[in-house]
Order: C-alpha cells, then sequence, then structure tokens
C-alpha cells in the first residue's frame, strides 16, 4: 500500500458522498411512483364509496316518498332501503369488476345462439 492514510480517507469520503447521493436519488423516484399509486388507490376508493352511499340514499328517499303517499307506514322505507343496499352493494361488486355486468353475460334476449352460427 503505497497510499496515505489520508488520500484514502479522502477517496473513501468521496465515494461514499457520491453513494449516499445516488440513494437519495433513487429514494425520491420510489416515493413521486408510490404517491401516484397511494392518489389512485384513493380516487377508486372515493367512487367505489360514493356508489354505495349513492344507492342506500336513493333506496331511503324512494321509500320515504312511498310511505308518505300511500301511507304504508315504516314497511316502505324498511324495504326500500334494504334494496338500495343490495343494490349499492351490487354496484360497488361491478365497478370492482367481481361481478360480470348484464352485457359481459352475453345470455340475455336477443343473444341466443342460432343453428348456423359458430361458437
Amino acid at each position: 500500500m503505497t497510499e496515505k492514510p489520508e488520500e484514502s480517507l479522502e477517496a473513501r469520503l468521496k465515494r461514499l458522498g457520491e453513494d449516499i447521493a445516488s440513494k437519495r436519488a433513487d429514494v425520491s423516484d420510489k416515493e413521486e411512483v408510490r404517491g401516484a399509486g397511494s392518489r389512485k388507490g384513493y380516487a377508486e376508493a372515493m367512487k367505489l364509496s360514493s356508489e354505495f352511499i349513492a344507492g342506500v340514499v336513493v333506496g331511503a328517499f324512494l321509500g320515504y316518498l312511498l310511505d308518505h303517499f300511500a301511507g304504508t307506514g315504516p314497511w316502505g322505507m324498511i324495504v326500500l332501503l334494504l334494496l338500495g343496499f343490495c343494490a349499492g352493494v351490487l354496484n360497488v361488486l361491478r365497478s370492482a369488476d367481481l361481478v360480470a355486468t348484464p352485457d359481459q353475460r352475453g345470455g340475455g334476449p336477443g343473444n341466443e345462439k342460432k343453428d348456423g352460427d359458430e361458437a
């Protein structure tokens, strides 16, 4: 080893500074990507929750109107609130692509196969 101890210390210090700068650049790049992903997830959560709440609110409102005009007591509100809850859950599942929408199932009216159709 012909190097002086001071030179090797300076070289190591310089190399350490370069390593730290490169690590900081890598970390800032990852934080930018993570930030975009969390905003996308937040937007998806807001969309799904608003679809669920909309179903429940519409069901409750229609139940209230039915009770008010037909005089059915709380039964219209109870039944249509439960139907609104079910509709909200179904909308959330459809938006999350966990349930097929009616146009994806392919078994509705007008979609019957004829004898000459191929699979």
